[in-house]
């Protein structure tokens, strides 16, 4: 990795441990996903991961937006973007790095979620392959949705804004397998193949497409030219 990305990328995973706002966040994605996994063995005696990861791109949906909200819009706001912006790093470094830090916090944030692993392990029975499966396609939602943050954080001008819009794009990503039932036939099928929930399902029986990993990247790599176009017209 470049040096010059290297340091771009401390500066902004300091930044996540410095804001009380990425603490919130987390205490918030890491209670509901307790709640989420605890109520299925108090409600019906059963411990399992299947309720966990149904619920995670939901969960995902809102959590990386709130990360990402402050990437860009933050810093206008403190007036420093202007002088990150002029540095001899060039715009490509500037979002990579803002972005690695945002999925690698992300990312971080689902090794908690391990002692669920435990729990059933040690209760119960774990079928090995569809939770590494549904982990692997955890982090990848949390790249696609990281993306859409990023992206809307650069074309808001504070962090409230790029919350909404952020959470707007990922919820539509997430939610759009739920309103199959209410298109056209003809639709149904893009439709479908253009949510994540679609794609990470398969993830959590243990397969790993192809297909999916393409679409996976490909909506990361859509979103992050989105915010480098962006801030490159801005710059």
């Amino acid at each position: 990795m470049d040096k010059r990305v290297r340091a771009l990328l401390r500066r902004e995973l300091a930044g996540y441990f410095q804001s009380p706002v990425a603490y919130v966040v987390a205490v918030v994605f890491l209670g509901a996903s307790a709640a989420l996994f605890f109520s299925t063995f108090f409600l019906v005696q059963r411990l399992e991961m299947r309720q966990f990861f149904s619920l995670l791109p939901l969960l995902l949906a809102l959590l990386m937006p709130a990360l990402a909200m402050r990437l860009v819009a933050e810093e206008r706001r403190r007036g420093t973007w202007e002088v990150l912006a002029t540095l001899p790093v060039g715009m490509v470094r500037i979002v990579a790095a803002k972005f690695c830090a945002l999925w690698i916090t992300g990312a971080a944030l689902l090794v908690p979620t391990l002692v669920f692993v435990f729990s059933v392990q040690l209760l119960g029975r774990l079928d090995p392959g569809p939770v590494i499966g549904g982990y692997l396609g955890a982090v990848l939602l949390a790249g696609v949705y990281g993306a859409v943050g990023l992206w809307a954080s650069a074309i808001s001008r504070t962090e409230t804004v790029a919350l909404v819009t952020g959470s707007v794009v990922t919820l539509v990503l997430a939610l759009a397998e739920f309103f199959l039932v209410l298109l056209p036939g003809g639709v149904v099928p893009v439709v479908q193949y253009a949510g994540t929930t679609y794609h990470f399902s398969g993830f959590t029986r243990g397969v790993v497409d192809s297909r999916s990993l393409v679409y996976f990247f490909s909506l990361i790599l859509f979103f992050l030219v989105l915010a480098h176009h962006r801030l490159v017209r801005e710059r």
